[in-house]
């Protein structure tokens, strides 16, 4: 009958699209666990480079007292003593 066949067509497209749907909802929740990760990852990038950054300032003044004292060194040199 005609009917039947409508019907269980219909019943196929349904089962096909809940399954169309639990497939997409999954993957929906698996990029949102990835998009949660990758904010955690990032905010710890963050507060490395922030932490590098701080510790970096006594970098340049280092270095330039070892100039200093290598210039002081030079001038100690050529005045021969």
């Amino acid at each position: 009958m005609p009917g039947e066949e409508v019907a269980l067509e219909l019943a196929e497209v349904r089962r096909v699209l809940e399954v169309g749907l639990a497939r997409i909802h999954g993957q929906l929740a698996l990029l949102g666990q990835r998009s949660d990760q990758t904010d955690a990852a990032m905010k710890e990038l963050e507060e490395r480079v922030a932490a590098l950054e701080r510790n970096r300032w006594p970098l340049p003044a280092l270095s330039a007292l070892i100039a200093l004292g290598g210039l002081v060194v030079a001038i100690w040199t050529a005045l021969g003593r």
